[in-house]
């Protein structure tokens, strides 16, 4: 059975990710992100496509085409329907204690939903920000996922492609995922 902590860490990055996501207003998709090379839509349709493909791994099934456009005409929806699949997914008996190769290495499942925490978190904020929301990240997940990240992100590759830019600074006082977002690159 997948640790009840950890899934329900999922459960709320999840649930505030999706309220960002339902927050964004018709003129905002192709609005500029963090993410320099995706506007609003492209970012979206990154977490979609991350999120199908971490279900297609755990469940042993085809992989999608992340070139694709995932959000169809109804962005919530796909986000909603694709959240819905990576929790089912992780939520099977031995999820996270079994090995996956994806494609930034080998790994647990455990590994596996961590990236996706990470995912979620920082790209929830970049849609937060791009769209002018005021996000209600759940600071204890963003805490533990900027820990964890900590320990394992000890050297980052660097230079074009590289998955996370060098670590912006932020205020004292910021809150627990404007510091994951500045560690992972974000100007905050």
């Amino acid at each position: 059975m997948a640790d009840p902590d950890e899934l329900a860490d999922l459960d709320r990055a999840l649930a505030a990710t999706e309220t960002v996501v339902a927050g964004i207003r018709a003129g905002q998709w192709a609005a500029p992100t963090a993410c320099t090379e995706l506007d609003v839509r492209g970012v979206l349709n990154h977490l979609v496509s991350g999120n199908l493909l971490f279900a297609a791994l755990v469940r042993g099934e085809p992989l999608p085409d992340r070139a694709e456009d995932h959000l169809d005409g109804d962005p919530l929806a796909a986000f909603q329907r694709a959240a819905g699949e990576l929790r089912e997914a992780f939520a099977a008996p031995g999820a996270l204690t079994s090995v996956y190769t994806a494609p930034f290495g080998s790994g647990p499942g455990a590994v596996l939903l961590h990236v996706r925490l990470v995912e979620l978190l920082v790209h929830g904020w970049d849609l937060a920000r791009a769209t002018g929301q005021q996000a209600d990240f759940p600071a204890d997940v963003a805490e533990r996922t900027l820990a964890a990240t900590r320990r394992q992100l000890t050297s980052r590759p660097e230079g074009p492609g590289a998955p996370f830019a060098a670590e912006i600074p932020v205020a004292a006082g910021a809150s627990a995922v404007d510091r994951l977002a500045g560690f992972l690159g974000r100007p905050v």
